[in-house]
């Protein structure tokens, strides 16, 4: 078993190291996750993660970003598959119930089969048993392994005849310029997330030396890297200037979302070049979603593949003013 490099956070179960289930699961400790997308805006308006945009919504309280939730699984996964978790490593997650501050959440790995397998399944409860997230995992090449969590879903989709403020967007649709971006230790990430990424590992649920600008040099990589939830912000700072996104004003949420490390970690510091497509359009009764798949390059001449993001962005129907009007318009029903 490798050397965990995770340490114990402020949390109040944090002296609970994780443990195997009977059920041939391996469970983590529950964790009080924070709320930090409360300043969120967007296209001129808060977002869904400010209580008072969420109570129009119907929502009891201003959710939690889904990524967030990632965090937990790394002690986890790294516990299993040691450094081939965050240098391969890919973790791929439907959102099933929303998280406010202050519920607690615990996570959970189903133990390999063999020692040589490479893929698990995963899934987060709130301390009630109520579901968070379900999903799957693996390290190393995704060749000869089962489809992912996301990958699962996007087969499954059934097209799509009455998009209303999606209805501008293409399958096959590519971002509108290549994006560069980079991830400083007090680096702001503009609009969409506005912290830096000190400020999130001062109340990230799982520390890492690896993660610190004191301790990160002494990484493997001999650089600190980026957690990865943090990489969800890395790639979700700019999406803006791809132009993938639908009718506005509208307020949206992450459904699902697959980060995948090719040739990682992604390291602080480091420019990274990113280039955006649609690879499927899908709705349910009460949202519309645009499916992208981001492709993260390393800024430098030989410019490597490094990492690979599928995010599904749902925007909620009731939040778009013209909705029913428009709708009625296009004729649908």
């Amino acid at each position: 078993m490798p050397t965990i490099p995770f340490s114990a956070s402020t949390d109040t179960n944090a002296d609970a190291p994780p443990f195997a289930l009977p059920s041939a699961e391996l469970c983590g400790p529950l964790r009080s996750p924070r709320q930090m997308l409360a300043d969120q805006t967007y296209d001129g308006h808060r977002s869904i993660h400010d209580d008072a945009t969420a109570e129009k919504l119907g929502l009891r309280a201003a959710p939690i970003e889904g990524p967030t939730h990632f965090s937990q699984f790394d002690p986890l996964l790294y516990r299993l598959f040691g450094r081939a978790w965050l240098e391969t490593g890919c973790i791929s997650a439907h959102y099933q119930n929303m998280v406010v501050e202050g519920e607690e959440v615990r996570a959970f790995v189903e133990l390999p089969v063999t020692p040589q397998s490479r893929y698990v399944r995963i899934r987060a409860e709130k301390k009630d048993g109520t579901p968070v997230l379900t999903g799957s995992a693996s390290v190393g090449d995704p060749g000869g392994l089962p489809p992912h969590q996301l990958e699962q879903r996007i087969a499954q989709l059934r097209p799509s005849a009455g998009l209303v403020i999606n209805r501008d967007l293409k399958v096959g649709q590519r971002g509108a310029a290549l994006e560069t971006v980079t991830m400083g230790f007090d680096d702001h990430m503009g609009d969409h997330y506005p912290f830096t990424l000190n400020d999130k590992l001062a109340v990230i649920t799982e520390p890492c030396a690896w993660y610190s600008a004191e301790q990160g040099t002494a990484s493997p990589w001999g650089r600190p890297i980026i957690p990865t939830e943090m990489i969800s912000v890395l790639l979700g700072s700019t999406s803006a200037q791809a132009g993938l996104s639908g009718r506005k004003p509208a307020v949206g949420l992450f459904a699902g979302q697959q980060i995948r490390r090719i040739r990682g970690p992604l390291f602080v510091g480091q420019t990274y070049e990113l280039e955006r497509e649609i690879i499927a359009l899908s709705e349910s009764a009460r949202t519309e979603s645009v499916w992208v798949r981001t492709r993260v390059y390393e800024a430098s001449a030989d410019r490597p593949l490094v990492a690979e993001m599928i995010l599904n962005s749902a925007v909620l129907k009731a939040s778009y003013p013209r909705y029913d009007e428009e709708a009625r318009s296009l004729g649908v029903v």
